[in-house]
């Protein structure tokens, strides 16, 4: 169980990452450049910490398939981006390959 939590700091931290990368207005801001680098960082010791306890694909793919997913959903409660029918389709596709990937992967 500790492995999922590791996995859930290291989304965390990834979206957290995406979101100064957002507004650091293409790395030109010194502050949410620096944000961004630090919580990069700090996922990539999470996500090694997951490694730990899941296997390196399966992790990984959870990682980047939730900070995918987590980083959609904040691009439209925070920066009000409206997502179409596809990139809807595409998320949600996403979410079942994390499910399978979990269920079924090991």
């Amino acid at each position: 169980m500790i492995g999922y939590f590791y996995l859930a700091a290291a989304v965390f931290f990834g979206i957290l990452s995406n979101n100064f990368a957002k507004i650091s207005n293409g790395y030109e801001k010194f502050i949410p450049t620096s944000l961004s680098a630090i919580s990069i960082v700090i996922a990539v010791f999470f996500i090694s910490k997951v490694m730990k306890f899941l296997p390196m694909g399966i992790a990984y793919a959870s990682y980047a398939g939730l900070v995918i997913f987590g980083t959609f959903i904040l691009s439209i409660i925070k920066f009000g981006q409206s997502p179409n029918l596809f990139g809807i389709l595409g998320c949600g596709l996403i979410i079942l390959g994390i499910v399978m990937v979990n269920a079924l992967g090991k």
